[in-house]
């Protein structure tokens, strides 16, 4: 930012009004990059135009990147609150402190109101008159849960539905094996097993001593009636639920329902832990990192009731008590606290313990958050050194935090595909893979082909167009010499400066050295460099490869269908359209078929004949 564009900032900022409102913080691409809002925007909007060489890394790095900034007046805070929020899902800015995680989180479904209680993983609650339990930090968890319950209690885990499927099929091994109650030949009663999903939503609510002590009852009437096998089934279940309970962490009574925040900062790095307590018991946890780059001088409450709104929109459920370990001006927590009460439709209290239990109980999550700050660090640490290696062996100014590298993939003249993945601060970003049909080629050219890839890429450099706006640090190519010459040449033509190196295999297919258009650098002596490139090399191969594929196959199936006699390529897009699979559209009756838009009875007689070969009666 020039001293002439601050003045101008200063002076905008000073004919703010005094009231309620968030601002938009923009780049010189008009692109926004922070969302804030203030109970008086003249006076929080005009401090960042006058901050001195003591305001911390993040904030002095984000305002010399402002080149304009919006405001947006509210009546309320409440308003401006909830205002902020929906701007920071829309806009994602990067600086704002932000989950990282675009997608729902996920819950275990439990279908009671069903004759035979169903086990699922699902993302949305609906009013369907299942139980929903949740929601957990990840879909893993979710299916580890499930996965532990179903071997406990030798819960089907096939897909045949109950009592429809009863009798009409044989048991499966799992039967055998001892791994499921089996309820297809009637090994269990309808009772038995609904009292046996009854066990499992009690687990799911915390509280397995009620499911063991349910068990314990079932057992000792199985036993007196002489049902051994129900009996020892039960005694089963019993000792794995009980091995499950001495896994968990009881740390408040079955009545407890609470989340723990703390949050851990250094001069590196920020973690902010969440522990979920439901019945007592620790049930999940969550971690959010965050590197130095991301960090605020301070918590500052004015993040952290973003941070907190943001959290239980996307988790949709909060419970009755919020515990902070850091300090939360009173006002804005009150105000977080009516926002989040409005929009859970019941009262929620969030407070700062300072003694007692509850307080440990801070400690131990603060504790936690330190340990995966320091893990976090270490693993920066030592990717920080590869990065700076890898710079010193190629000569570059700066250490590559970005990293894009790019392989072309096709089948014959066909389906010539260009794959592009990225690394920054030498991880994998997979939200920033990229994949590039080549479009203007006659024949096979790799040379050609990444040229055009890498010209369409760089195209998009300054447009703002999402991931496609960083620039790059480093290109790497899958090739040689003359890959680098024909990039470097494209990059000279678009007046871009762009360090380009090939990345050559060996009669091993391991990454053997990179290349100018002229010289080679042996990557072989440095093993932590060269793990990192054949492991780019390596992705970037498969993931061009694997969208290769798909266009073949997708392709393939479009053909099938257009060598059926009447079909063209508008017929046969719309078939898939409609049935989305080869093979729906081979088991599809020719009713089924005519109801597709376009679709005659000439037409649907003429596919049906094609993949069946004889009329449906």
């Amino acid at each position: 930012m020039t001293i002439e564009r601050l003045e101008v900032l200063r002076k905008k900022s000073s004919m703010l009004p005094q009231t309620p409102g968030i601002y938009l913080m923009k780049d010189i691409n008009n692109k926004i990059i922070y969302v804030g809002k203030s109970r008086s925007l003249k006076d929080r909007v005009s401090q960042y135009f006058h901050l001195n060489d003591d305001a911390n890394i993040k904030t002095l790095r984000m305002v010399s990147q402002v080149n304009d900034f919006d405001t947006i007046l509210c009546d309320t805070e409440i308003e401006a609150l909830a205002l902020e929020n929906v701007k920071i899902k829309q806009y994602t800015p990067k600086y704002n402190i932000l989950l990282k995680d675009a997608k729902s989180y996920p819950y275990i479904k439990l279908t009671m109101n069903e004759l035979y209680p169903k086990l699922s993983m699902t993302r949305t609650r609906l009013l369907d008159g299942a139980k929903y339990f949740g929601p957990y930090s990840g879909v893993s968890v979710v299916y580890d849960v499930i996965g532990t319950l179903e071997r406990a209690l030798q819960i089907p885990t096939c897909k045949r539905v109950f009592p429809r499927d009863i009798g009409k099929e044989r048991p499966c091994i799992y039967k055998q094996m001892g791994r499921c109650v089996s309820p297809c030949d009637n090994s269990i009663s309808q009772e038995n097993f609904y009292k046996m999903m009854q066990c499992v939503s009690d687990v799911l609510k915390g509280n397995i001593r009620l499911a063991v002590a349910k068990l314990n009852e079932q057992m000792s009437d199985f036993a007196e009636r002489e049902l051994f096998e129900d009996a020892a089934r039960c005694r089963d279940g019993i000792e794995a639920l009980k091995r499950l309970c001495d896994g968990q962490k009881i740390i408040g009574a079955p009545d407890d329902e609470y989340d723990v925040i703390s949050v851990y900062k250094d001069e590196l790095s920020m973690c902010i832990s969440v522990f979920y307590i439901r019945e007592g018991i620790i049930v999940d946890s969550d971690n959010f990192l965050y590197g130095a780059y991301e960090l605020n001088s301070d918590l500052g409450y004015e993040y952290m009731s973003s941070f907190l709104i943001e959290l239980y929109q996307k988790r949709e459920y909060i419970p009755k008590e919020i515990l902070l370990s850091f300090d939360f001006d009173p006002y804005e927590l009150e105000l977080t606290q009516e926002y989040l009460k409005s929009i859970n439709k019941r009262n929620i209290k969030i407070r700062i313990p300072q003694k007692g239990n509850y307080k440990k109980l801070c400690e131990l999550v603060y504790n936690n958050a330190k340990e995966q700050a320091n893990q976090y660090k270490n693993r920066v640490e030592q990717d920080n050194k590869v990065l700076v290696k890898l710079m010193e062996m190629l000569n570059l100014l700066s250490v590559p935090v970005r990293i894009e590298a790019y392989d072309i993939s096709n089948l014959g003249n066909e389906h010539i595909t260009g794959g592009m993945i990225v690394a920054e601060n030498g991880n994998l970003k997979k939200s920033d893979y990229k994949v590039f049909k080549v479009k203007n080629q006659e024949g096979v050219d790799d040379y050609s082909a990444m040229r055009e890839v890498i010209k369409r890429r760089i195209e998009h450099l300054n447009d703002g167009f999402g991931s496609f706006s960083e620039r790059p640090d480093l290109i790497l190519l899958d090739g040689g010499m003359t890959h680098v010459a024909v990039i470097k040449r494209l990059l000279f033509e678009m007046n871009v400066e762009i360090p380009v190196f090939g990345m050559v295999k060996d009669e091993h297919h391991k990454t053997r050295t990179l290349v100018t258009e002229n010289e080679e650098i042996s990557v072989a002596k440095e093993q932590a460099v060269f793990v990192f490139l054949y492991k780019l090399q390596e992705e970037v191969h498969r993931f061009t490869v694997t969208q290769m594929d798909k266009a073949k196959r997708k392709s393939f199936k479009k053909f099938a269908i257009e060598s059926v006699k009447g079909i063209g390529k508008n017929k046969a897009k719309a078939l898939m359209n409609y049935f989305k699979t080869i093979s729906a559209i081979k088991n599809a009756s020719i009713e089924e078929l005519m109801n597709v838009k376009g679709i005659g009875r000439n037409d649907a007689e003429n596919v049906f004949r094609f993949f069946n070969g004889e009329e449906k009666e």
